[in-house]
């Protein structure tokens, strides 16, 4: 048993784990969609706009496609990210950290990821946007979905 009252590094392979990752999924990514849209327009003038990000990086045309591949990878796979990376990472080299915090690295994470990874590599946007106002507006958007994903997997797991 370990201290933080798991058996194992990983979740198990079932469907209760699926399900956990998508009901984390499907919270956190609407946090992140009133965030996004619904208050940073107040705070920067509009919305944020990552399907425009896959579009850059993808090349599509299609608005609708790169708003749904943006809602998949939300709602499925940054969840099991969570689970299967983010959260072992964190009980190997940071053991003694709360779930919250995880949750708020995580969210870290997802943002470095989109601004520097994504938008900097990918689509040839300057690092992290040129750190303007609206870098930040997505920093507490990643760190809002981070932390709803990892209170979903607690909750589920409690």
């Amino acid at each position: 048993m370990r201290a933080d009252g798991s058996s194992s590094l990983f979740p198990p392979l079932t469907m209760a784990t699926l399900v956990t990752a998508i009901f984390a999924g499907v919270a956190a990514d609407l946090t992140w969609e009133i965030w996004a849209r619904g208050i940073t327009p107040f705070w920067v003038g509009g919305p944020l706009e990552p399907a425009a990000l896959v579009q850059s990086v993808f090349g599509f045309r299609s608005l609708l496609l790169a708003e749904l591949i943006h809602g998949v990878v939300g709602v499925v796979f940054y969840p099991l990210g969570y689970l299967f990376i983010a959260r072992p990472i964190a009980r190997v080299v940071t053991p003694f950290l709360p779930w919250w915090i995880v949750g708020l690295g995580f969210g870290v994470g997802l943002w470095i990821f989109a601004l520097y990874i994504m938008a900097h590599i990918f689509a040839g946007l300057p690092p992290f946007l040129g750190f303007i106002t609206l870098t930040w507006a997505s920093l507490v958007g990643h760190l809002l979905f981070g932390l709803v994903t990892a209170a979903v997997v607690h909750w589920r797991e409690s």
